[in-house]
């Protein structure tokens, strides 16, 4: 596997950026590069990160595209399809976003997220951005989230049914659709169910932690890896399996120590586990 993540700390040329890159002992990464970016700095990052056989893992296309306001829907949209490109162009092996929400929120918990309206634009709008940008060398995807499509393995595959493009693919995101008590306490079974369902269709996946707290109502909290019970034996496992090269990325953490520590974390249960790192 490859193990990588974010980076938070501030970087001015590509040279610096690979540099943090080597520090936080990274193979996989973030995309550093925007679609609007000059081609000529977009081709050098690229080039740094082949350089130190880094992965550019994903491209992040992160906003809206359920939005209520049809002006900025068509905004994001367009920055959607832009990103995919861009994903394309430098041979990402995803582009990922979330499916949206009916509200003002961005990521918000709606009723709306789960009428049969939204499952039907959901289905068009990822349509519409793989069916413009008809990408060759990268895949669109969608992050599961706790409130709205997908939120578990069974709708992701009804998703990839109802798509029907084969530019689509999976980003999976275990902890995000941790949201109830069974699949916290038998996370080690809910990974396994992820893998089996989806595994010919996971191109990147992404690395956090989880804990419930016993108070009233469910309160289930994501933290940072080995900080919360994710089973994280069996998730690194799962991951070997299905691909040697399968990137897993940190996030959402707040410095760059807290990213060292986490991955330090998950290299000790890599190590234990006898899986490679490339």
């Amino acid at each position: 596997m490859r193990l990588g993540g974010a980076i938070v700390r501030g970087y001015n040329t590509p040279q610096e950026w690979i540099e943090l890159v080597k520090e936080l002992g990274y193979s996989a990464v973030m995309a550093p590069m925007n679609y609007n970016d000059p081609d000529e700095l977009i081709d050098e990052y690229v080039k740094e990160a082949k350089r130190a056989d880094v992965m550019i893992a994903e491209v992040g296309a992160w906003s809206n595209p359920l939005t209520l306001d049809d002006d900025t829907r068509k905004k994001v949209l367009d920055y959607c399809k832009n990103q995919l490109n861009l994903a394309d162009r430098i041979g990402a092996r995803c582009c990922v976003n979330i499916a949206g929400a009916r509200g003002e929120i961005w990521d918000g918990f709606y009723r709306d997220n789960y009428s049969e309206d939204t499952y039907a634009l959901i289905v068009d709008t990822v349509r519409e951005i793989i069916d413009d940008v008809k990408p060759k060398n990268t895949f669109y995807t969608l992050e599961p989230m706790p409130w709205m499509y997908p939120d578990s393995p069974d709708n992701y595959l009804q998703l990839i049914k109802d798509i029907d493009r084969k530019e689509f693919a999976v980003h999976l995101d275990v902890v995000n659709m941790i949201n109830n008590p069974k699949r916290y306490l038998f996370n080690d079974s809910f990974i396994k169910e992820c893998f089996k369902k989806l595994g010919p269709y996971i191109k990147s996946c992404h690395a956090k932690d989880v804990i419930m707290s016993n108070q009233f109502t469910t309160m289930i909290k994501e933290v940072a890896p080995g900080k919360g019970t994710l089973d994280y034996s069996v998730f690194l496992r799962e991951v070997e399996n299905l691909d040697p090269e399968m990137p897993v990325l940190i996030e959402h953490l707040e410095t760059h120590e807290e990213y060292i520590e986490a991955f330090n974390y998950i290299k000790g249960v890599v190590h234990e586990n006898n899986i490679k790192l490339r």
